[in-house]
């Protein structure tokens, strides 16, 4: 018999007691951020239809699907929330009062190259609002973005948002060289996603690549890759053409995020296009302002993601936010917390003879709302003592024979070391804290 493999799958993770409690203070603090701003929580199935995520615009999710046939149906694991979130919209697309606000804590799967803080299953917070038109909503999402950065404890110089809008760039490229091509705009921003990962050459090369689904001439890709350079948001807006909105809907952004006071955590990129064919709008990425580490979350505006399904065009804005960058990043900070093992008391019975009194006594506390360990074994006091310490447990409920005997429990502090008896008939603990 062959030697079990005792490592998880490559790119999936093992979640230990001390992973699993980082695990669920991050969690805790996704779900308290997007409870401050009126969210609501949802959720949707593992494993979805394969076509839900199957678009044809180059993009390299479609290729890093977990997926499969059985029984005739096509299936995947959801690489991603955002179509499912949006498939729910559109099941109940009559019944919903909008805007509404909908919030996951989802894992995902992709079959992707794994880099440092790129795995192959990973957790994602999505904050989504359907049915606002404005980029109040944007402003919305970027403000809880912020909020969940101050939240586990980061500065505001560690985190900043560039934010760009596709219909801007997509109004001055069918100005000017896609022009008699408008359908190559969604390979095109697929293909400068990259920039950051490949640089501008490589970028260049596969803009003019005649096999590739833009097939630009070498001039106009490198025109497309100088506009990707710009970083004023002004000089951005005076080069649009005069009849785009998108200008104005970016300087109005600006203006509500001064308003939430967070102006000064974002920036004009006209690189950041995400990767995904159904933005349509604004599009922002929060980012490692060392420059270290992969984008910490990502999102925008889909209008048109709806309609790309089969449905009618709802307006929605939402984004993505990982578990796995913001770990690194807190660790590289030294900004992980010390998370201990959450248990208020011991109770420790000395013989197996004391032990009916002892799980009474657990019984009790447990029912109180107290977080209990009872030892099940007989170990040397000493030990039970170190372990408690070692737990941060407050308080150690000790029954040997003499204590049985006499119908008490002996109750021990131990940050301050006091003891005192409490009778067993009738024993009623304080509610937990």
């Amino acid at each position: 018999m062959s030697k079990q493999n005792l490592k998880p799958p490559r790119g999936t993770r093992d979640l230990f007691p001390e992973d699993q409690r980082f695990r669920e203070w991050l969690f805790g603090h996704f779900r308290e951020v997007a409870a401050r701003f009126g969210f609501e929580e949802v959720d949707a199935p593992i494993v979805e239809h394969a076509e839900l995520f199957m678009r044809k615009a180059g993009e390299e999710i479609v290729d890093q699907l977990y997926h499969f046939e059985l029984h005739g149906r096509h299936l995947a694991l959801r690489p991603e929330m955002t179509p499912s979130i949006a498939r729910m919209v559109m099941a109940r697309a009559g019944g919903l009062r909008m805007p509404l606000r909908w919030f996951t804590v989802t894992q995902n799967w992709r079959y992707e190259r794994m880099t440092r803080g790129r795995k192959r299953e990973h957790y994602q917070w999505n904050m989504d609002i359907y049915g606002e038109p404005g980029v109040t909503a944007e402003a919305e999402l970027i403000a809880a973005i912020t909020s969940l950065v101050d939240a586990v404890g980061l500065e505001r110089d560690h985190v900043k948002i560039r934010i760009n809008s596709r219909s801007l760039l997509e109004a001055s490229l069918r100005a000017g060289v896609l022009k008699d091509r408008p359908e190559a705009f969604e390979p095109l921003c697929v293909v400068i996603d990259k920039i950051d990962k490949v640089g501008a050459e490589t970028v260049t090369d596969m803009l003019v690549d005649p096999a590739g689904a833009v097939g630009l001439d070498a001039a106009s890709a490198r025109d497309v890759v100088a506009m990707l350079e710009v970083k004023n948001l002004e000089d951005a807006v005076a080069a649009a053409p005069s009849d785009s909105t998108a200008g104005s809907d970016l300087l109005r952004l600006w203006s509500l995020l001064a308003a939430y006071g967070v102006d000064d955590r974002v920036v004009f990129d006209a690189s950041v296009v995400r990767g995904l064919a159904y933005y349509a709008g604004i599009v922002f990425e929060a980012f490692d302002t060392r420059g270290a580490l992969r984008a910490i979350c990502g999102g925008g505006r889909y209008d048109r993601l709806t309609e790309a399904l089969g449905g009618p065009s709802i307006p929605a804005a939402g984004f993505g936010f990982g578990d796995v960058v913001i770990a690194e990043l807190l660790s590289d900070m030294g900004k992980l917390p010390e998370l201990a093992r959450e248990v208020d008391d011991v109770v420790f019975a000395f013989e197996e003879a004391q032990r009916p009194a002892a799980i009474e006594v657990a019984t009790r506390l447990r029912a109180a709302g107290h977080r209990v360990e009872l030892v099940l074994g007989t170990p040397k006091l000493k030990r039970v003592i170190s372990d408690a310490d070692k737990d941060g447990v407050a308080t150690l409920w000790l029954l040997g024979p003499d204590e049985v005997e006499r119908g008490v429990v002996m109750r021990r502090r131990l940050e301050t070391g006091e003891q005192s008896e409490v009778a067993l008939a009738g024993f009623d603990p304080e509610p937990r804290a």
